[in-house]
């Protein structure tokens, strides 16, 4: 019986159990796509990564499939980011220590991951997204958009658009924290409006933050993926660059920290930053960093019989004679630093 090692990891944040968890499943070349979604299905989290040797040669290169509970995503932000911090972490990378980067093979494209390195070990990852942030079609009314989102009109303010960086999702603008903490979405008009899976998920927002590091605050609301609300969408906040720019122009480096999860018990810090040139988005990147004393945090499932019990639950449609993941000590964390003030809502200087 072929046996499995993953890893678990909470990423974009500096607290125990904070941030968007993620589990790793290493060396997985010979799993299916199929039972890739059982597992991913069983461990219920936003997202479940798969590594297996990189289609093309290179020694800092691996592939990457990339599972919500429902289904097979191209492209996702904190899978990349605490993916690569692990791989890194692991030795499992050939790094040049003059330029560490590796690069992600994923549906979308390669994506390439720089790796800050302290005393011979990695620290933070910064990926740069794959394609620009790409306005979508026009989106709803503020009423339709309030509905859906359990909410008054005047706490929808206007600008909502569609962005995508491979991905898209739904950008609705709301009058502060108020508004979105009351944010409940309703998946029966929300499929009204994104019929079809076209938005992926939506992602209210507001520059009015919980803590003086950000400069926007937001949820993300996922069905189609089969996640309820997610607390930390790299992938969602790499598209967010192109409604931040749009809404202010400015050539330059753009830098911005984004919160999200507070609602849901799981605070996370990301990091945005963009070039921009010639009034164009010319380069994303979303990143994260491991916080002092959060080393090799376990989140628990490091016995196999505990984790046997969990395969051999009814719902997991892998036959008994299948393989099965065998979890070993060590896992991580990811976080992003904490930092000075900010005057909102303009982005980190």
């Amino acid at each position: 019986m072929a046996k499995y090692r993953f890893h678990t990891l909470d990423v974009f944040t500096s607290t125990r159990f904070g941030g968007n968890p993620l589990a790793v499943v290493l060396d997985a070349d010979d799993l299916p796509g199929e039972r890739m979604q059982a597992i991913a299905a069983e461990f219920n989290l936003s997202e479940t990564v798969f590594v297996m040797k990189p289609a093309r040669p290179g020694a800092n290169r691996k592939r990457v499939r990339i599972f919500t509970p429902m289904t097979e995503l191209p492209f996702a932000g904190h899978p990349t980011v605490g993916t690569a911090f692990l791989l890194a972490r692991l030795g499992l990378v050939a790094l040049d220590a003059a330029n560490p980067e590796l690069v992600l093979e994923e549906s979308v494209g390669d994506v390439p991951v720089k790796v800050s390195m302290k005393d011979g070990a990695a620290v933070a990852t910064q990926m740069s997204v794959p394609r620009m942030p790409e306005r979508g079609p026009q989106a709803a009314s503020r009423a339709e958009l309030a509905a859906a989102l359990s909410l008054a009109e005047v706490d929808v303010l206007d600008g909502a658009a569609p962005y995508s960086c491979g991905l898209p999702f739904l950008f609705v603008p709301l009058r502060g924290l108020d508004a979105i903490r009351r944010a409940k979405l309703r998946p029966d008009l929300w499929e009204k409006l994104a019929p079809g899976g076209s938005v992926r998920g939506v992602f209210p927002f507001t520059t009015e933050t919980e803590s003086a590091d950000a400069q926007v605050h937001g949820r993300m609301f996922a069905p189609a993926l089969g996640v309820r609300e997610d607390p930390a969408t790299g992938s969602a906040v790499s598209a967010l660059a192109g409604w931040l720019h749009d809404a202010s122009p400015r050539d330059g480096n753009r830098r911005w920290r984004v919160e999200q999860g507070f609602e849901i018990g799981r605070p996370s810090l990301i990091e945005l930053e963009a070039d921009v040139a010639g009034g164009k988005v010319t380069a994303v990147r979303v990143g994260g960093r491991l916080g002092d004393g959060c080393r090799g945090r376990d989140r628990g499932l490091n016995s196999f019989e505990a984790f046997e019990r969990l395969v051999r639950k009814p719902s997991l449609s892998i036959p008994a004679s299948g393989p099965y993941i065998h979890p070993i000590d060590g896992t991580a964390m990811v976080a992003v630093p904490t930092g000075e003030g900010h005057e909102r809502p303009q982005e980190k200087q």
